[in-house]
Formats: C-alpha cells, structure tokens, sequence
C-alpha cells in the first residue's frame, strides 16, 4: 500500500469521526493514563522553550492522525500538556513565519516576507522586539539552534537580537549549490555559530543531532536561570537528511525517518528538563512554520484532513500541529479547540515572565487562558487575517474563514514527485468562497451564497485590516541604510 492509499484511509476515518464529535477526535491517545498533579514553580520565572519544525504537515504527528510516522515523545508531550487542533502561522513560507513568531507582529506590518536567500540585503529591523530581547528584560539567558531566516548578513543575525548563543543555518537548508533545480544560483550554504561561518555545505545528515546537543548543553548550563531556548529545525525542509540513528527506521521512508528523528530530540530535550529539575518550571512549544511541500511527494509531508500546503493560505498550508506542555500548569491531556496564531506567544510570554510588551504596534493576543484550559476560554482575535506576500488571501473569525479572490498554487490532483526531485505547479484560482471550518475543515464546500451578511461581515474586517497595515507598516532593516524609521 502506498503512502497516497495510506493518506486516503487517513482522510475518511477523520472524517467519518467528525460524526463522533469534534472533542472525541482530538482526545490525545495517552499511554500512561497518569494524571499529574499541580506543580509548584517556587515564584520562580518560567523557562520557555519553542521546538519549531521546517515544513512539517498537519498530519506528521502520531497524535495528529498519522498512519506510518511514531513520535512517541510528542504524543507524550500532548498526554502530560495541551494538544492545539487549530493552530495557524502567519503566512506559509519560511522567512515571513519565522518573523511572525518573533516579533508577535503580521509580516506585512514590519516588512518582512517571502524567503529571503543568500545575501539578501534586507532582514529584521534593529528596532523591533523578538522574543529574546522581550524575555532579556529579566535577565534570560537565549540561545538559538537551528534555522534564522530573518536575514543572513550579521546585522540581521540572533545575536545583535536578543540571543546570547546561535549555531545553525541562516536560510533554508536547500538554497545550496546542490539543489535539485536552482544549485548554480546558489553559494556554499554557512553553518554560523555565533557571527561566523564555521563551515560551508556542512553535513547535513548530522544537523537535529548537532542541536539537539546544543540545546541539551544549554539547558544543563543555564538549569539555575531562567532561560529561553528556540530549537528551529532545518528539517524536514527538502532536501531530507537523517543520521544512521534513524535510518530505514519509519514505515513512511525517509521522510518519515526525519520525523522520527525530531522526535527524539523533543525527548531528549524533555529529558534534560526532567534530569535538570526543572519539568515544573519550563513551557514547552511544539509546532511547525508552515505546511508541507507537496510537490516534492515522498520527500514532502501530509496536510490531510486540510486542503493543499506550503505556499498557499488554505488550511493545508497555514494550521499546524501544536503541542505545549508545563506540568502544573497547563492541564495534562487537554485539547484547546480556538483558533490561535503563532503571533500569540510573545505577548503570552510576555504576561508569564512579567516583561513589557515593545512600544510599538503588535498583532499577537495573550492567549495564556487558551493554554491553561480556564473555562470558556476563547479566541481574543475578532478575525486572524491570513496573507500571502503582499496580498489577504483570507479572513478567519470564530469558525469562518472567508477566502479573497486569489491565485493559488496547486498540484490538481496529480501526485508529488520522487527522490527529492519535485514536480511543477499548476495554478489555480478562487472567487470569494465561505467555509464552515467546524463542519468542513477541508475547504470543500463554499458557502457563501448561503450566508451573504457572514461574508459582508468578513469583507469588511480583511478591507478594514488592508488599510490599517497600509497606514501603520514599518519598513525592515537594509544594508547600505541607516537603520531609521521615520
């Protein structure tokens, strides 16, 4: 049986369970059946580490639904904290999530899109606020392992940003000169540590392992601190590489060893937590920075139940898997059913480690009440508007989502490619289309003509949205320019 056959299985038994209950459908499968009891912290602040994925498909968890991929750490993660069904980044390309969930900010709002390569003469501006710089008001020791992609020249680099310590790659792991279609548009792909290459093309088979190292050093280092730890995994961004660990492992191929492998560094790194005493006192973030590559086939993820992926607005592309866990504190196997957006950390981690939130204009909502399962609970954005490089492609409010006329890219049916080797797009286009994302997640049935004041509302909120960013958007950091907002 193929994975396209096991996929098609996948599909009809979530949807023959919506029949079930949405609740019923997200209950985690626990393996302890241990309840935890509320833990103590000490008036301690809270460590906070973000494990984010490149690429990853909503599907591509064993608690999310996956037929052929075992993740046993992150299914732990979802029993002992809470599993987010409807988590969602803000754009679906690499460069401009990452900036969202930096900044708590839309990237339309401070200038940062697309995907930006090698050299590229604009990243993320000195005068805006990641996470590291939030949490740097209390003394937090940061670190960061793994991808950056919010600019490769040093001034745009984690450590002129908040972060004492990066190790990784500043831009994805295909912009090499060995990519399949594009490698003699590419350099040698650096591996930074701190400001410096340290080497060029390095093995790419060793990267989860050399952070995941690097992340459990840091933990042991800073265990009488408070600290936050950003692991930002290459994979499985193509081209796909896993150590002889992991190896032939998953029934899902290589893709699915990959997988595989990032499970093991979330264990490793709850681990270290575990061995260090510090469980009761670290939220954990599991999610990824946008969909899966469907045109690379077997070397790409799985979206099912939703509609399409990386690189498009439809739920394939932008609702991730997300699991957060902080023993005591959030409750142990809980599903939160709201919709959230990865801009909603940095102001819940500002709340958490009682720092002040920048001056300027965020768009992220503390969703903390989301995360501790506190009764009624819901959404604090009116609408999440959802755009795709210079362009609102969506407005989601409650359990609509409006879609904006726009093109799309889409594979029409026809299956991946093979081997690392991707197949082209076709383009695709809609008109104004309503969906009932409670009772069709997969974008299948348009609505609108069924629900004229919903789609009015909803035209109204993205067009109002448009002309505020308009109006209140600062520009990124340049090369060859002061660094001034006027």
């Amino acid at each position: 049986m193929s994975i396209y056959d096991f996929g098609k299985i996948a599909r009809r038994e979530f949807l023959r369970s919506l029949g079930l209950g949405a609740a019923a459908l997200a209950v985690p499968d626990c393996l302890s059946g241990a309840v935890q009891k509320p833990g103590r912290s000490g008036g301690k602040l809270p460590n906070v580490v973000i494990i984010f994925t490149d690429d990853q498909g909503y599907q591509d968890v064993g608690c999310f639904g996956s037929p052929l991929i075992k993740t046993p750490n992150l299914d732990r993660m979802a029993c002992e904290g809470v599993k987010f069904t409807d988590m969602h980044v803000a754009q679906a390309v690499c460069g401009a999530s990452r900036a969202a969930l930096m900044t708590g900010c839309y990237p339309n709002r401070i200038g940062l899109l697309g995907a930006p390569g090698p050299n590229c003469r604009h990243g993320i501006h000195e005068d805006e606020m990641t996470i590291a710089e939030l949490v740097k008001q209390k003394d937090y020791a940061t670190a960061i392992f793994g991808k950056w992609h919010l600019g490769d020249n040093p001034r745009f680099l984690p450590l002129q940003h908040g972060f004492d310590e990066y190790f990784g790659l500043p831009y994805s792991n295909d912009m090499w000169p060995k990519h399949p279609t594009h490698g003699d548009k590419f350099p040698p792909l650096p591996l930074i540590e701190g400001d410096k290459a340290i080497e060029h093309n390095p093995d790419q088979s060793q990267l989860t392992t050399w952070y995941t190292e690097r992340a459990v050093k840091f933990i042991d280092k800073n265990k009488e601190r408070p600290f936050f730890l950003y692991v930002a995994h290459s994979m499985p961004h193509v081209p796909l590489f896993v150590s002889d660990k992991f190896k032939g492992k998953s029934k899902r191929g290589l893709y699915g060893d990959v997988i595989m492998e990032i499970d093991w560094s979330v264990g490793q790194i709850l681990k270290a937590l575990k061995r260090n005493g510090l469980d009761e006192n670290t939220m954990v973030i599991f999610t990824s920075d946008n969909g899966p590559w469907l045109s690379y086939g077997d070397h790409g993820g799985c979206a099912l139940p939703l509609r399409e992926g990386k690189g498009t607005m439809w739920e394939g592309g932008q609702r991730e898997p997300c699991i957060m866990r902080w023993p005591g504190r959030i409750p142990a196997g809980t599903v939160c059913q709201e919709p959230a957006m990865t801009i909603d950390l940095l102001p819940t981690i500002a709340r958490l480690t009682k720092t002040k939130l920048p001056k300027h204009k965020i768009d992220g909502k503390d969703i903390w009440p989301l995360m501790a399962g506190e009764a009624g609970a819901k959404c604090p954005h009116e609408a999440l508007y959802l755009y795709y490089g210079t362009e609102l492609h969506a407005v989601r409010s409650g359990k609509w989502k409006l879609h904006f006329p726009h093109k799309y890219r889409t594979l029409a049916g026809r299956r991946g490619g093979t081997g690392g080797k991707p197949v082209k797009y076709s383009s695709g286009h809609t008109d104004w289309a309503l969906y009932d994302l409670e009772r069709d997640v997969g974008e299948l049935y348009d609505v609108a003509k069924e629900h004229p004041d919903i789609v009015e509302r909803l035209k109204k909120l993205g067009n109002k949205s448009i002309e505020e960013i308009k109006r209140n958007r600062r520009e990124p950091g340049r090369i060859g320019k002061k660094n001034l907002r006027i």
